[in-house]
């Protein structure tokens, strides 16, 4: 798909790989319209974009609200007079606990923001997506989708469910002009256990120096982003992104149990 002169929407972009995919479009010469919960960080992006920053508009949005979602479509076309493509970043984790210690109030959160408010944004933007010409869907999953991390079953179960919703959604379409893809990251060096409110900067780095050096070897979010652009401009299915995506991509399909094993040895230090 041509990125320049397209209008992307792109959730989670007030920070993290978000905003490194709004980044990467705008240098493309696309329009995006970058959607987060946080007003500070899309400011930041902003002015991140420099002058870029005339092609964004910026939209305080949480994607969760259905209603909210609903509206975008009309405010994007306001600002841009087109939608060309729906880009979903946006995600939480949960708190590093098995699923008996997960309370519900939590549970309920990570679901209506990594599954509904995918769904949300999907179904408020589809309709103006099929009338174009050229049009592009991307869904952020996770390698937790089909690699088990304790402490992250419930986050997982929610990326599994987005990485079969792409699929089917890429099966539905595949007669139209909307383009599908699924993405899977394996660890990204952004601060998404801040961000989803489930631990503090300081205690994210305690957390991640008791880890072992392997699991502080992350791809970084502008990698990440770069990636997913690539992914758009090519019109790919799924990609992975970084190494330990794409090794345990492999071993989850040729010995899915003792893929389980190997990440439970080098992850369980981290429930709390």
């Amino acid at each position: 798909m041509q990125i320049s002169t397209k209008v992307f929407v792109v959730t989670g972009g007030g920070n993290g790989i978000g905003r490194e995919v709004v980044l990467a479009l705008l240098a493309k010469g696309a329009r995006v319209a970058a959607v987060d919960l946080s007003e500070p960080g899309l400011a930041e992006t902003v002015s991140l974009a420099g002058s870029a920053g005339d092609a964004l508009s910026t939209h305080v949005v949480n994607i969760a609200d259905r209603d909210a979602v609903l509206a975008l479509p009309a405010a994007v076309i306001a600002a841009h007079g087109q939608v060309d493509g729906l880009l979903n970043i946006a995600g939480i984790i949960q708190k590093f606990v098995r699923i008996a210690d997960l309370d519900f109030d939590q549970i309920e959160r990570v679901i209506d923001v990594n599954l509904y408010g995918t769904i949300n944004t999907i179904k408020a933007f589809l309709p103006e997506l099929v009338q174009r010409p050229e049009a592009a869907i991307l869904n952020v999953s996770s390698m937790g989708a089909y690699a088990p991390v304790p402490g992250q079953s419930l986050y997982g179960a929610t990326k599994a469910a987005v990485a079969q919703l792409t699929r089917g959604l890429h099966s539905e379409l595949m007669e139209t002009t909307v383009q599908v893809t699924g993405v899977f990251p394996g660890a990204i060096g952004t601060n998404i256990a801040e961000n989803s409110g489930i631990m503090t900067a300081a205690e994210m780095a305690a957390m991640s120096a008791g880890a072992g050096e392997q699991q502080r070897k992350t791809t970084a979010p502008a990698e990440a982003g770069r990636q997913i652009v690539e992914a758009v401009d090519k019109g790919s299915y799924e990609i992975f992104i970084g190494s330990d995506a794409r090794f345990l991509s492999r071993m989850s399909r040729l010995s899915p149990k003792r893929a389980a094993a190997l990440i439970y040895s080098q992850m369980k230090d981290l429930l709390s």
